[in-house]
């Protein structure tokens, strides 16, 4: 029996080493492996510096990566990626990927965010002659977001609103990584119930063999007996990370033995640096390879996930899957009862300060740092929450079986999937 065939649209994928990039690639790459067509339509790597580095890319290029055929197609990318100037960058991606070869697809998976880029790749697949079913991966919620964050003025969000509505609406499965999403697709997007799907996202970080941490920590021009909080990922508007630089000057301030470390990047980056010039307990580390990466955040003594007040509900950090992976205690700033909060919480792997409250956070942090027992606890829990709930197999099964519902005898090699324990990196 001829298998299916499965083509995934969206702005992000590896190598970009943060975001939602590693789901998408681990995915598609666990799909080919079993034996499916499966192929990417998506942009040349830029986030979160949100850049294409010192030389423009072609208009288009194609590879196969672990089994994947990948498309890239160079976009309009701003320097500000906000507004107007967001919203174009996305269209012209999405124009770009509706006149792409699919190579006839019998389930499209379009990647959300973007938003827009997804909502014009769903016309082509409306408007396909052929049979093709459509699944939307919802990673962000657009309209959940402008209402948080107070971006955009009431037609935008008016706008944006009715275009996720229209987008997950006529798509035939929409997969969320929350039950709380779920709850908002539901009740307030009106998606019918059983077509939406709760698929956690995963750990993709390995855990490193081995780690010197005294040799990683005198490298980075880290001290033995001080606390390093570490920040990973993307520094933008909804990370708030004003309040992690305040933390800091209030460190200095008070002669605090603790140092934060915002590793990433992103279009606040500039910013927070600048706003940060001359405080002494502040380092900012650039994006790093795998390995740099891990030996880093495996060397700190707390992990960070900071908000920016009022954000409760739009997205769920990605970072805490890696956060979870290390063994470390994780400290949440973020609005009380946020979806960040919960999950941090549930999983018993740390602790929950208020949002915007840089002396809250300092003083937790310290707390943190200094009660080991405590810390080795909030890690362990922290490891077991990841083992049950956030695994790379059981991802890959929900999706097999949703695949499988959309089109039957189309992926039957998928059905076996979850003994053959291959890995989603």
């Amino acid at each position: 029996m001829q298998q299916g065939s499965l083509v995934f649209v969206g702005l992000n994928y590896p190598p970009e080493p943060t975001g939602i990039a590693p789901y998408t690639g681990g995915l598609a790459a666990r799909v080919a492996g079993e034996g499916i067509d499966a192929s990417v339509v998506t942009a040349f790597p830029h986030y979160p510096a949100w850049t294409f580095g010192t030389k423009t890319p072609p208009r288009t290029s194609t590879e196969v990566l672990n089994g994947v055929r990948v498309t890239r197609l160079r976009h309009v990318l701003p320097k500000k990626p906000v507004g107007l100037l967001r919203l174009l960058s996305e269209l012209s991606f999405g124009v770009r990927a509706v006149l792409a070869p699919w190579r006839g697809p019998d389930v499209v998976v379009l990647v959300s965010p973007a938003l827009f880029s997804s909502a014009v790749a769903m016309l082509r697949v409306r408007l396909a002659r052929r049979r093709v079913s459509s699944v939307t991966w919802v990673q962000d919620l657009y309209s959940l977001g402008l209402e948080e964050t107070g971006q955009g003025g009431g037609l935008a969000s008016k706008v944006v609103r009715r275009v996720e509505k229209w987008l997950l609406r006529r798509s035939d499965a929409v997969v969320v990584i929350h039950d709380r999403f779920k709850q908002h697709v539901v009740r307030e997007l009106g998606v019918p119930e059983d077509r939406v799907a709760v698929i956690r996202n995963w750990s993709h970080v390995r855990a490193p063999d081995r780690i010197d941490r005294r040799a990683v920590r005198d490298g980075l021009g880290w001290k033995r007996d001080e606390v390093v909080v570490l920040h990973a990922g993307n520094m933008g508007v909804k990370q708030g990370l004003e309040n992690v630089v305040r933390a800091a000057q209030l460190a200095d301030e008070q002669g605090a033995p603790i140092r934060f470390v915002l590793l990433g990047g992103g279009n606040q980056q500039a910013r927070l640096q600048s706003i940060g010039a001359g405080v002494d307990r502040l380092d900012f580390l650039d994006s790093l390879p795998d390995d740099e990466f891990n030996a880093a955040m495996n060397s700190a003594d707390v992990l960070l996930v900071n908000e920016a007040p009022g954000i409760s509900g739009m997205a769920v950090p990605s970072k805490l899957t890696s956060y979870f992976s290390t063994g470390l205690p994780v400290l949440a700033s973020t609005e009380p009862g946020s979806v960040t909060e919960f999950e941090v919480l549930s999983a018993g792997a740390g602790a929950s300060v208020r949002a915007g409250d840089p002396q809250a956070l300092l003083e937790a942090a310290l707390d943190m740092g200094a009660d080991r027992t405590a810390a080795e606890e909030f890690g362990r829990s922290a490891r077991t929450f990841l083992r049950e709930h956030l695994t790379a197999d059981a991802a890959f099964d929900k999706f097999s079986a949703l695949l499988q519902s959309l089109r039957p005898g189309r992926f039957e090699t998928l059905s076996s999937a979850a003994h053959h324990q291959t890995r989603i990196d």
